[in-house]
């Protein structure tokens, strides 16, 4: 598998936000996302062998796994023995992907978080997707403007969403917009702020 980084920090995002977290974050991604915030790991990365991921992951403790990227499913061969022992294991796992690629593999042994694509960033994402996630998966729009909460909006209505759905504002942009968007309409979802650029943290 190509690793960019394996490190502990706060889960400033979906709905472990606030919890001590290990994140494991994959290299590579098959999208450009004009507000990504982890360009660095769209490329490069270092091979390393699922075995050597499960030390490092157990070397730093605690049982909440973050499983990241980049597009961390581009390595599903790699990471299934890694899912699976941890899973045996009963640790917490999340994946967050870019809902481009199925999933569907990896939900018996981890909580899946799609991160569904709107205007701003200029890509998109398989909606079709969303109807596989169920009641321990979760679902983010990130949010620059009421274009994308329209759109956002749009999939909430025309699709079957059984999980629990983020509104994330991009970093610096209008939060009150955002929140003011999601109580004109009563929206069934829950606006969420990124913990750890706020307090600093990687």
């Amino acid at each position: 598998m190509k690793i960019s980084e394996v490190f502990r920090s706060i889960q400033g995002e979906g709905k472990n936000q606030g919890r001590a977290c290990t994140f494991l974050r994959c290299a590579g991604c098959n999208l450009d996302c004009s507000w990504c915030d982890t360009g660095y790991a769209r490329t490069g990365g270092e091979d390393w062998s699922s075995d050597r991921v499960i030390h490092e992951i157990e070397s730093l403790g605690g049982r909440n796994i973050c499983i990241t990227g980049g597009e961390p499913l581009l390595q599903i061969a790699g990471l299934l023995p890694v899912l699976e022992y941890f899973s045996d294991k009963e640790y917490d796992i999340e994946i967050e992907t870019n809902g481009t690629i199925d999933f569907r593999s990896v939900q018996p042994c981890a909580s899946v978080c799609m991160d569904v694509k709107c205007p701003s960033s200029g890509e998109s994402s398989c909606l079709d997707l969303t109807e596989a996630l169920g009641d321990s998966d979760s679902l983010k729009f990130v949010v620059m403007d009421t274009d994308d909460c329209e759109y956002a909006r749009k999939v909430i209505d025309t699709r079957n969403i059984r999980c629990e759905v983020f509104f994330s504002p991009v970093y610096g942009t209008d939060y009150r917009k955002v929140a003011d968007y999601i109580l004109g309409y009563d929206l069934p979802v829950r606006l969420q702020l990124q913990l750890h650029k706020i307090i600093g943290v990687q």
